[in-house]
């Protein structure tokens, strides 16, 4: 969706829900006229016509085709009110009990006026409306479209309109926090304050051009604190990048390990669920599963993998080549150890050329022949440190008591967030996306450059072209100065009611 596609008003209207069997289902509209099209398949369309900015009118969604139909308006009119003259010559057919919001432009979502229809939320029910709001004038919304709208009409600027779709995908509490952040306008007022820094030593500088004074150098002629405060505040949103794409990507972890060394005992203890089959007989897990975990707060993508072992199966095999592939793509490998029995030489060998972040994790500390019991110190009595030249971390858990787990929890965490210093706090604002950070990290490389030309003793003009340049590359966060190719890149990645 970009402006040059974008008819200005034109009357839309989306399924705004899941198509799945719910309690309720939302139809949206928006555009010029979108009210009036609506009281057309309303029972109630002079409550509807009358009824003002933000408040619900209860009534029905009917069909005034002809044809014969289930219920007819008339078997509904105690119920539905129907205004007088509702009812024509022609049967017409109550396609559901509904509760409409109405909103008046400018106060709506879009700016414009809009009309959200809540009904049952069967998906027989919400196609039909939808269908209907079709033929009655309305044109299918594109994806994006309404948040497009707000942006184009002023109500949301672009770092927001991002945001929410932030907040759609988000996995885990903390990066939904962070998105709602965004939302609710941090990113949004750190830029602008930045911007004033930025524009202040502009209008000074344009003060000495036009007025200039025996000055012995550039530098001289204006306060340069301003623009380092600019640019220790944009570093500062650049290095939130790396935080900000763990919470919202996610991270790899796998946990690989020989058979029967509790993989798929740790994949339930961390979803909390029984998603695999756990068994005591070797080569249960053949294949891999996948889910979606959070661990303190970090989004991971959680794979449980077929143990390592030798085998004749060929489909047993085939698993085991696998986990060694998913291993080698991992963020983090857990590579767990049956406790009860410690490591052998083929264990070492994983850990030693193993590439990708690992951490020994030592299972079944409840057993009773295990040398290490729960509440005890959780070191294992292995050392690590000799295996490749350096450290390797390890614990002890049990995934039938939960023991341990808070200890490898925290391993995991600071593996992750390994260089990483953005904040944890919703208020601390921080880049929500690529096209940001690319922004941001231009203007920073802009305002250092017009230090450094006022250093050097360069021309005022050359500094202030710098300082313009870098205004444009913050309005490019912002929406204020945007190509019509990245809006419509931005907004087709959403939904198609958002």
């Amino acid at each position: 969706m970009t402006p040059n596609q974008y008819t200005p008003e034109e009357p839309i209207s989306s399924i705004a829900t899941a198509l799945a069997p719910a309690a309720l289902g939302i139809v949206r509209a928006s555009g010029k006229n979108c009210i009036e099209l609506v009281s057309k398949i309303f029972s109630r369309p002079k409550a509807l016509l009358e009824a003002a900015g933000n408040t619900l009118v209860y009534g029905w969604i009917v069909d005034h085709r002809l044809g014969e139909c289930a219920v007819s308006l008339a078997e509904t009119a105690g119920a539905g009110r129907a205004d007088s003259g509702a009812v024509g010559k022609q049967t017409t057919c109550a396609v559901d009990e509904v509760m409409l919001a109405v909103y008046r432009a400018p106060k709506s979502f879009t700016g414009e006026d809009m009309v959200e229809i809540f009904c049952h939320g069967g998906p027989a029910v919400v196609t039909a409306i939808q269908n209907l709001m079709l033929r009655s004038g309305f044109r299918q919304a594109n994806r994006g479209e309404y948040t497009f709208r707000a942006f184009i009409n002023g109500k949301t600027d672009l770092t927001k309109a991002e945001a929410v779709k932030e907040i759609i995908d988000s996995h885990t509490d903390v990066s939904r926090s962070h998105a709602a952040g965004r939302l609710a306008g941090n990113l949004f007022t750190e830029i602008d304050s930045i911007k004033k820094l930025i524009i202040d030593t502009l209008a000074a500088i344009e003060v000495e051009i036009e007025y200039p004074e025996d000055e012995e150098t550039i530098a001289d002629s204006f306060d340069r604190s301003d623009i380092e405060l600019a640019i220790s505040r944009l570093q500062t949103l650049c290095d939130s990048w790396k935080g900000e794409k763990l919470y919202q990507d996610g991270a790899r972890v796998v946990l690989a390990g020989r058979t029967n060394a509790g993989k798929s005992s740790l994949f339930n203890a961390i979803l909390k669920e029984e998603r695999a089959i756990v068994s005591d007989i070797e080569g249960t897990t053949r294949d891999w599963l996948e889910s979606w975990a959070s661990i303190n707060g970090i989004p991971v993508r959680l794979f449980d993998t077929a143990g390592l072992r030798k085998t004749e199966d060929v489909i047993e095999a085939q698993g085991v080549e696998l986990s060694k592939n998913l291993a080698q793509d991992a963020d983090v490998v857990l590579y767990l150890v049956d406790g009860t029995s410690g490591m052998n030489d083929e264990d070492k060998a994983f850990v030693e050329n193993c590439r990708e972040p690992v951490i020994v994790v030592f299972t079944k500390s409840d057993k009773k022949d295990s040398p290490v019991k729960p509440g005890n110190d959780n070191q294992p009595d292995v050392s690590l440190s000799g295996l490749t030249g350096q450290s390797i971390p390890a614990c002890r858990i049990s995934s039938k008591i939960g023991a341990g787990l808070s200890e490898l929890f925290a391993q995991i965490t600071k593996i992750l967030t390994a260089g990483i210093t953005t904040s944890t706090e919703r208020q601390q604002a921080g880049l929500g996306s690529a096209r940001q950070k690319e922004a941001v990290a231009n203007a920073l490389e802009c305002v250092r450059h017009a230090l450094i030309s006022a250093d050097d003793n360069y021309t005022l003009d050359a500094v202030v072209q710098d300082l313009e340049d870098a205004l444009d590359f913050l309005g490019e966060v912002t929406g204020d100065v945007t190509p019509d190719d990245v809006l419509g890149s931005i907004f087709a990645n959403f939904c198609v009611g958002k």
